[in-house]
């Protein structure tokens, strides 16, 4: 009876040190891409990443934990770092907001970028939480975010398709039109 016991835990962690060893799909999916290379894609897209900007306050733009990192809200700013201003549905419209969080979504790869150093160690976007500031009678908030859900599509491909939140607003600091944050799995 012992032995069989014996056999058994030992068959137990053989099991359970193998199933630690196993690599998870997305990493060998992300690791055997062959001719994909995503700064290459940017470069394609015509995408000017931008310097990302210190928080102004006590927090941090990115902080990585693990295999994900999570990234502040990012305001809309145009190319230029202008402010984007204004409330969807009364100063802007679905398109103009669609862009504006385009925007946001290309401030998001800089400050990944500057935290991770390569845009190929993304494995996935995991989650995208998109806020609009919406006049009370605005209900296309989930079109306005496409803006960031469709550019991460376009850089990343199926491992830029996240979980997302769209919600309206009664207000954005600044009065910006929108914030983005984003939450990423990497791989070192």
């Amino acid at each position: 009876m012992k032995t069989i016991l014996k056999q058994i835990i030992i068959l137990i962690l053989a099991v359970f040190l193998a199933a630690c060893n196993v690599k998870r799909p997305e990493i060998a999916k992300v690791e055997n891409l062959d001719n994909y290379n995503v700064e290459e894609k940017i470069k394609a897209l015509d995408i000017e990443l931008i310097k990302p900007g210190k928080p102004v306050a006590n927090y941090l733009g990115a902080v990585k934990t693990g295999d994900l990192v999570f990234l502040s809200g990012q305001i809309s700013k145009s190319s230029h770092g202008e402010l984007i201003i204004g409330k969807l549905g009364t100063d802007l419209t679905t398109e103009e907001g669609y862009k504006a969080a385009r925007y946001c979504g290309i401030a998001k790869l800089s400050v990944l970028k500057a935290e991770i150093g390569d845009l190929n160690k993304v494995v996935r976007i995991v989650k995208v939480t998109g806020m609009v500031n919406s006049d009370p009678d605005f209900t296309q908030q989930s079109q306005v975010v496409n803006g960031v859900s469709d550019l991460m599509v376009e850089v990343f491909g199926e491992r830029g398709k996240h979980a997302r939140a769209a919600v309206g607003m009664a207000s954005l600091s600044l009065g910006v039109a929108c914030e983005i944050e984003m939450i990423v799995e990497v791989i070192d």
